[in-house]
């Protein structure tokens, strides 16, 4: 029976609300789990099984699986498709909102690597991501499939086009690595984009402390791409124009650049001048386009 056959024997539909394209693709399903995992096991929080494709790979690998969905009408086709793992402990499933769970509560207890994975939903990659930055010190991966273009984002070098805040943030905490690229006909239905899997694994220590001050220098640099960081990071913390200067020149970096030239650590060192870790801003940074 088809996955198509199989929602419609159930009187299911996917829902474009929740971002709802269930992967279908074995081979992607398989090296996800495979990237999640290591030969010992581990233990994976998963958000979003949805009819478990992933799900089975993660429970044949991994001493504890940890499901979270949201759509309590999935629920049931995953209990169907799952009845082994779920019977023996291997599995167990919450039903509740990924943006809302303690993420680390369910996993804590069982064997390392902990590990945080999913086919993430578009319209919540970017507060599912910001979590994981959040939880690097605590994890032990991260292993997402997003959209192609996230992707790119993600593991996007200083001064290419895909560059900006999101891979400044992201590779401050985290050691990115594109697995796979996974194309639209990997999924039901079928989205109008591709995807890729990618691996977080976090740097111990971080590359740099996500501070108000940190998140400050970055969304200014980022606010305004076509100007340079004299411009963009004018008035920055009420610092002078003179202040300004001499500022950045003791941290090594040119004004007369834009913000897509600088690495995680130039953006750090200029964020600790700001005064102590955590320090607010003087005031809200533009938004990032």
């Amino acid at each position: 029976m088809s996955l198509g056959d199989r929602l419609r024997a159930h009187g299911f539909s996917p829902k474009k609300k929740f971002g709802q394209n269930f992967l279908t693709d074995v081979h992607a399903s398989f090296k996800i789990a495979e990237a999640a995992t290591t030969p010992t096991g581990g233990t994976v929080l998963e958000i979003g099984p949805g009819l478990g494709a992933l799900t089975k790979h993660l429970v044949e690998r991994a001493a504890k699986v940890v499901a979270v969905e949201y759509d309590r009408e999935v629920i049931p086709l995953l209990t169907e498709e799952l009845p082994e793992p779920l019977a023996d402990g291997r599995l167990s499933i919450i039903e509740g909102d990924a943006l809302d769970l303690d993420w680390l509560a369910p996993i804590k207890d069982g064997p390392r690597p902990h590990c945080i994975a999913g086919n993430l939903p578009y319209l919540i990659t970017g507060r599912l991501l910001e979590r994981s930055t959040q939880l690097a010190d605590e994890i032990d991966r991260a292993v997402f499939m997003v959209q192609l273009e996230v992707a790119e984002r993600l593991i996007a070098a200083p001064g290419t086009d895909a560059y900006g805040a999101l891979s400044v943030f992201v590779q401050a905490a985290f050691d990115v690595k594109k697995v796979i690229t996974v194309r639209g006909g990997a999924f039901f239905p079928k989205p109008n984009v591709d995807s890729a899997v990618v691996l977080l694994v976090p740097h111990r220590p971080r590359r740099a402390v996500e501070t108000k001050a940190f998140q400050a220098v970055v969304k200014a640099a980022f606010g305004m791409r076509r100007k340079t960081l004299r411009n963009t990071w004018k008035g920055l913390f009420g610092w002078s124009k003179e202040e300004l200067e001499a500022n950045a020149a003791a941290c090594g970096i040119s004004l007369d650049l834009r913000g897509e030239t600088l690495g995680v650590e130039a953006f750090a060192r200029l964020a600790a001048l700001a005064g102590e870790p955590g320090g607010s801003p003087a005031a809200e940074p533009p938004a990032v386009e």
